[in-house]
């Protein structure tokens, strides 16, 4: 009987490790968070009304097949592999800067090529939107891939000095909580304006008895039709405010992990900590930022030179 308690004991501390580690896991993984919610409202929106939430649908559906990949190959490198996770975060840095340097550039040299055209079109027929339909659910999952390496692999990087168990537990805990959140909180934002619109047609009557103007009202449905109206119109604001956090977001996990991964970027942040009359969060906030700016650039030309040259070439 005692060893039956023991071993309770044993899997109640265990659950209890885990439930702390998911906790600062998920702390350090917000941003991307944050930025993957920005990716994938933009991603989900711009459809037909009636299909937004099948294309959400599939899209959590490939982000779920995303990490049940995932998941059991960082679990592998955690265990024979620790020296890797380093070098992966690494990696996923420089594109998470590139990503963010470029939607920076972007707004000053906007390209035809690179902006998403509407497909919804008085021509386009049933298969050429069903087809456009496929090819955005394909690059969201695909963005939502290289997205949940970083998600976990951060995670992970978090719980690394914890056993085996706790690192499966909380690290799938995060990685599932952060499937369900982002696409929960998604669909809430797509269905926003439908939302609206059915609140200013249930406050004015429009169904039963159409009213001329707002004015001839009373007070109550005039305050529904003006909080149906804001919500339409505050949709595509959200969209853009969550496009520049997910933005400011990518380049400050960026920087972070550049910051504390690579020895003398973390010496040279302590030093400017020192050295700058501010509060050592904000100096470091700053750091990180305008080093994931730097790194972002600096791939961004690494990628575009040759192209330019190429096009160049090609052209002489």
């Amino acid at each position: 009987m005692g060893s039956f308690f023991a071993l309770f004991d044993d899997i109640a501390t265990l659950l209890d490790d885990a439930a702390a580690m998911s906790k600062i896991a998920t702390q350090k993984t917000s941003a991307i968070l944050g930025d993957d919610l920005a990716v994938n409202a933009r991603k989900a929106s711009g459809f037909a009304s009636s299909r937004e939430l099948p294309v959400l649908w599939a899209i959590a559906m490939g982000s779920l097949v995303n990490k049940i990949i995932i998941l059991p190959v960082a679990f592998l490198l955690s265990a024979f592999a620790p020296w890797a996770i380093i070098p992966i975060l690494l990696i996923g840095g420089a594109y998470l800067a590139f990503e963010g340097a470029e939607k920076i550039l972007s707004v000053f040299h906007k390209h035809e090529d690179h902006e998403e055209k509407d497909y919804l079109t008085e021509t386009a027929t049933k298969e050429e939107i069903l087809a456009r339909e496929k090819e955005k659910i394909h690059s969201a999952i695909v963005t939502d891939f290289i997205l949940s390496i970083e998600i976990v692999v951060i995670a992970l990087s978090t719980v690394q000095s914890q056993g085996l168990p706790v690192q499966i537990i909380a690290v799938t805990v995060v990685a599932f909580l952060a499937t369900v959140g982002v696409y929960g909180i998604v669909a809430l934002l797509v269905r926003m304006d439908d939302m609206g619109f059915k609140i200013i047609e249930m406050a004015s009557g429009s169904g039963k008895n159409p009213v001329v103007t707002i004015g001839e009202l009373p007070l109550l449905r005039r305050m529904g039709v003006y909080t149906g109206k804001s919500l339409v119109v505050t949709l595509p604001v959200i969209i853009r405010l969550l496009t520049v956090a997910g933005t400011v977001a990518m380049l400050l996990v960026a920087g972070g992990i550049y910051s504390h991964d690579v020895p003398f970027l973390h010496h040279l942040l302590e030093t400017t900590e020192h050295a700058l009359p501010l509060p050592h969060w904000l100096t470091a906030l700053l750091f990180e930022l305008l080093l994931g700016l730097l790194i972002g650039l600096i791939v961004v030309a690494f990628i575009e030179l040759p192209k330019k040259l190429f096009r160049k070439s090609a052209a002489h």
